[in-house]
């Protein structure tokens, strides 16, 4: 063996074991696991993308022997909606009831500069010297959707050791259904007397939520009035099961205990493992077209080709699993 694949076989080993030193960390529930755990998501460097795969192998249903136990939460809806000072109540209510919470906050990039200013940080409540809540912004990059590169695979890892984890989209406006690919639960918020209900309508959101937030419920009339034209648009859809709460973030904030029992039984009632059988399969598929673009999804046969071989393998493998198959299927 040459000394450069002496090397290059160190290197992997290397990764290898950090990887899972960083699984088992957060197996164990060690919270102060997720900024590297983040951070190893994030990187685009070629030896830190072979760690991730190996962080996703070990942290698959397979090896954990059942689904990650935390309740993904995807939070989504225009900007101006009150989606920050909703999730800073939330998180204030879980940590009285001493969950760990983490927050997956994911900010616009601008076109022009592609920079983003990251400001959840300021936008949500929370104290900072509380371990048992972390926070994290991200940038969107080119992507639509909502969501950043990194965030679905960021949510399931930190769903083995928080008890609940939250994706805030960027807030963009009628493009941000990829959350419901990713979450357990999708919440979508409308801002009271704002003509969102048409809008949503006209783009599909109002088809993807399990709860809609009125926020602004001090406002009464007005709240209300949005609250029933919610409902109505709900049942106009078939989708009557869809939970309605009109809440209030001011003190004493109104309807936030009921939101968040409602965001609880949603979970305990809901097929939980084959949303995330579907989260993974979705996401095994964006991550080859991001990886081998239009060639390789032609080589693949096409988006129906590839969801056609995804269904034939087994529901507990992980998206990095996934990814291989579709690679070993186009000949990647």
């Amino acid at each position: 063996m040459s000394a450069a694949e002496r090397r290059t076989r160190g290197r992997a080993g290397h990764g290898e074991d950090a990887a899972s030193d960083l699984a088992a960390r957060l197996r164990a529930r060690d919270l102060s696991a997720a900024p590297a755990v983040l951070n190893l998501l994030e990187s685009s460097q070629p030896d830190d993308r072979e760690r991730a795969r190996a962080l996703s192998d070990a942290l698959s249903p397979r090896a954990l022997g059942g689904e990650a136990p935390g309740h993904i939460i995807g939070i989504t809806g225009p900007p101006g909606a009150g989606k920050s000072t909703l999730l800073s109540a939330l998180v204030k209510h879980w940590r009285e009831r001493r969950a760990s919470v983490a927050v997956l906050a994911v900010d616009p990039s601008s076109r022009r500069s592609g920079g983003s200013l990251l400001g959840d940080r300021a936008r949500i409540e929370f104290d900072p010297a509380d371990t048992s809540v972390f926070m994290r912004s991200s940038a969107a990059g080119e992507r639509l959707g909502g969501l950043a590169t990194s965030t679905r695979a960021a949510a399931h890892a930190l769903a083995v050791a928080f008890e609940i984890v939250v994706i805030e989209t960027v807030g963009v406006g009628q493009a941000e259904t990829d959350v419901a690919d990713v979450a357990d639960t999708v919440v979508v918020v409308v801002q009271p007397g704002s003509g969102d209900v048409l809008q949503f309508l006209k783009a599909g959101i109002m088809e993807i939520p399990d709860v809609i937030v009125v926020t602004k419920a001090d406002l009464r009339q007005i709240a209300q009035s949005t609250t029933r034209d919610v409902s109505a648009a709900l049942r106009s859809l078939g989708a009557s099961a869809t939970r309605v709460h009109a809440v209030s973030s001011l003190p004493p904030p109104q309807g936030i205990d009921e939101l968040a029992q409602s965001l609880e039984e949603h979970r305990a009632a809901g097929a939980l493992e084959q949303r995330r059988v579907r989260a993974r399969r979705a996401g095994a598929l964006d991550e080859f077209a991001r990886e081998h673009g239009e060639r390789g999804m032609r080589a693949l046969g096409g988006r129906t080709a590839g969801e056609r071989l995804l269904s034939t393998q087994a529901s507990d493998l992980d998206t990095a699993a996934l990814v291989r198959a579709l690679e070993g299927q186009a000949g990647a």
